[in-house]
């Protein structure tokens, strides 16, 4: 019996509409990492960008439970000496609404130049809008 090995670019991708609104952040996450991976897919390989592309909205409404709206802590270090920056989940849905679903899918993603590919394949929007309207994107129920 034979391996099947499919390239890259002969590869059949789809696009995925996923809404995000009263959905818990990490099953909105695994979902559209398990999506963006390809391990749907028959063709699933580890090493490969087998995944399909998908589209978020309404990522400003995607809930949290508990007290994580205020207790929820994002760092990030500035590369300078005690350069360490913190925000909460509320502030950071303030300021940059799409960062905790981005933040999220990719520590769900393989932490290498794949990992990085995949996550562009992946496309979060703010609001009901999305320019994508054309690839016809199939909705998705989480």
């Amino acid at each position: 019996m034979k391996t099947i090995f499919v390239k890259e670019n002969e590869q059949a991708r789809k696009w995925y509409l996923i809404d995000a609104e009263g959905k818990p952040l990490g099953r909105v996450a695994a979902k559209a990492a398990a999506l963006l991976r390809g391990k749907n897919k028959v063709t699933f390989a580890t090493n490969q960008d087998m995944g399909d592309y998908v589209v978020i909205i309404n990522a400003d409404k995607v809930a949290v439970t508990g007290n994580k709206v205020e207790d929820k802590i994002y760092y990030h270090h500035t590369g300078f000496v005690g350069g360490l920056r913190s925000h909460t989940f509320a502030k950071t849905i303030e300021k940059h609404p799409t960062d905790p679903l981005r933040l999220a899918i990719g520590g769900m993603l393989p932490h290498n130049r794949l990992g990085r590919v995949l996550l562009s394949n992946c496309k979060i929007y703010a609001g009901e809008e999305h320019p994508h309207v054309a690839q016809n994107p199939q909705p998705m129920d989480v």
